[in-house]
């Protein structure tokens, strides 16, 4: 699943984030940089785009159809553990997981088809609206909720937009780490929103940590193959005797310690933040 051209700039970032003590921090290249006002125009478009139902559902079929005839070509590459983590688990939920690769959200797709034969929602940010070629239409026509900065986006249209598909019982995926670190094994801290919706919205969090397991066949002439475990852990489910800030504080602390702890057991080593190749999986 090499997304994109030369990762060394963006092996040359991690790198120095991590130095830099930022975990959450951007390192891919080029990623669109937006003015407010250019956000804003993105998301009108993005919505206007699917007032047309007809035309809208024959493009959003037409995606998922291809996301199939993909996972057909990457099936062999991916293995679930712990699905009997999730038998409690009915009513839809938020998903929670490491974030390495523009197409990871493949292998969350495939564990919510195996257990909910559902197609899951995914929350992004606006910027993966302006992707290149291909990934531009599938972002703009697959179940996707935009992520902007702008507070008046947030409150008025994402937050209503994440409720409704919520209380249709649907699963939705948000990478609590926010950016991308291209094949990077380690899990990174776990930033609040995902907590927050989870909490204030009453739903529960199907934490998950992905596991690249290193092939010897070469995919690219940096890379080679990886095949991905994702293991299902505890789920976490909000304090209602809490207030939905100390609620989301403490979900938060425990996702982030179960994927620690993943970690640490699927890789027989403590996690800590000094870098090695090592660390990017399929790196050669």
């Amino acid at each position: 699943m090499i997304v994109g051209g030369s990762k060394k700039e963006v092996i040359k970032n991690i790198q120095k984030n991590i130095l830099d003590n930022e975990l959450n921090k951007k390192v891919e290249i080029n990623d669109a940089v937006l003015t407010p006002e250019e956000s804003e125009k993105i998301l009108k478009n993005f919505y206007k785009n699917r007032k047309n139902k007809v035309r809208f559902w024959f493009r959003n079929k037409r995606c998922y159809a291809y996301l199939r005839y993909i996972d057909l070509k990457i099936h062999k590459y991916i293995e679930i553990e712990g699905l009997e983590n999730l038998k409690d688990i009915k009513d839809g939920a938020i998903i929670t997981n490491n974030h390495f690769n523009p197409l990871d959200s493949m292998i969350v797709r495939k564990l919510i088809r195996k257990r909910y034969h559902k197609n899951m929602y995914i929350v992004s940010q606006e910027t993966n609206l302006l992707l290149p070629g291909f990934l531009k239409y599938l972002v703009n026509n697959l179940n996707i909720i935009p992520l902007s900065k702008s507070t008046n986006y947030m409150i008025e249209t994402f937050k209503p937009n994440l409720k409704k598909v919520l209380d249709k019982k649907n699963y939705v995926l948000i990478y609590p780490e926010e950016e991308m670190w291209f094949n990077y094994r380690k899990p990174r801290p776990c930033k609040r929103g995902a907590y927050h919706f989870a909490s204030e919205m009453n739903v529960p969090i199907i934490s998950c940590f992905t596991e690249m397991v290193d092939l010897n066949t070469p995919d690219n002439d940096e890379f080679n193959q990886v095949k991905y475990i994702i293991h299902v852990l505890k789920p976490i489910y909000p304090d209602s005797q809490k207030s939905v800030r100390s609620s989301s504080i403490e979900m938060a602390e425990k996702d982030y310690k179960q994927k620690v702890e993943a970690y640490e057991k699927i890789y027989n080593k403590k996690l800590d933040y000094s870098f090695s190749y090592d660390d990017i999986a399929g790196w050669r």
